[in-house]
């Protein structure tokens, strides 16, 4: 009679692998980081990317491109990013691209431009979204940094943003963040070929207090010395997404 089999020790089970953090392209760089994007200056690296995103969304952007006098479309996408490395940081502006926070892919640009110190202390907030990264919430998470930055690290006291009255997704944005409306320019920017009223809406720093303070809103940030991105899978939050304007 062959003797019983003894139970074999139950298996224990292999280890499962922990994700490993990647390191997020130039997010070292950042001047400010958000909940889905980090901003940072441009650097003659960026050109060819840069450009590619320009020209894709050239349909998406043209209705709300500034043209210069005699002109009827705005510049060559490479003629832009060449102003944009030129005046990218400076007395006057400070010019960022918006860069996905998961992999540092350049998603928009926002913009302060006409800085003015003195007794106004004040700048005018440009920006513009990629065709492609629309209705994601990058642009609100960006413009929400950009004002943290113009209010924290340049010191400001007020931030404008003008807006062609039919622009509604991007009224819907600044109103959403604070801007309240002060009134009408009329004629106030060659737009598209013509020149275009403008809403004009601002923020001021003590606006930009209380609402923060009030409803709890996290302030964008700088990078840490470890900072990297989510891997595939991370439960991380990353805020909620609303619609996205240019």
């Amino acid at each position: 009679m062959a003797a019983p089999r003894k139970p074999s020790p139950p298996r224990a089970d292999k280890p499962r692998a922990r994700p490993v953090s990647r390191p997020v392209p130039r997010l070292d760089r950042a001047a400010k980081v958000g909940d889905l994007t980090f901003l940072r200056l441009p650097t003659g690296a960026d050109r060819d990317e840069w450009v590619k995103l320009r020209e894709a969304s050239e349909p998406h952007l043209r209705p709300w491109d500034p043209t210069p006098p005699g002109a009827d479309e705005p510049p060559p996408a490479d003629i832009l990013f060449a102003n944009l490395l030129g005046t990218a940081a400076t007395e006057h502006s400070r010019r960022f691209l918006i860069c996905r926070l998961t992999d540092g892919t350049i998603v928009g640009q926002v913009s302060l431009n006409q800085i003015f110190r003195g007794p106004f202390q004040n700048a005018v907030a440009g920006y513009w979204i990629g065709a492609p990264f629309t209705r994601r919430g990058y642009m609100r998470d960006a413009l929400r940094a950009a004002l943290a930055y113009a209010f924290d690290d340049l010191g400001l006291h007020r931030v404008e943003a003008n807006i062609i009255p039919a622009n509604e997704p991007s009224i819907a944005l600044v109103r959403g963040l604070g801007f309240r409306l002060e009134g009408l320019s009329v004629r106030y920017l060659r737009i598209d070929g013509d020149w275009r009223d403008h809403e004009r809406w601002a923020i001021t720093r003590e606006e930009w207090s209380t609402i923060t303070a009030s409803s709890g809103t996290a302030r964008a940030r700088r990078p840490g010395p470890t900072a990297s991105s989510p891997t595939a899978g991370s439960s991380a939050r990353r805020g909620t997404r609303r619609p996205d304007a240019r």
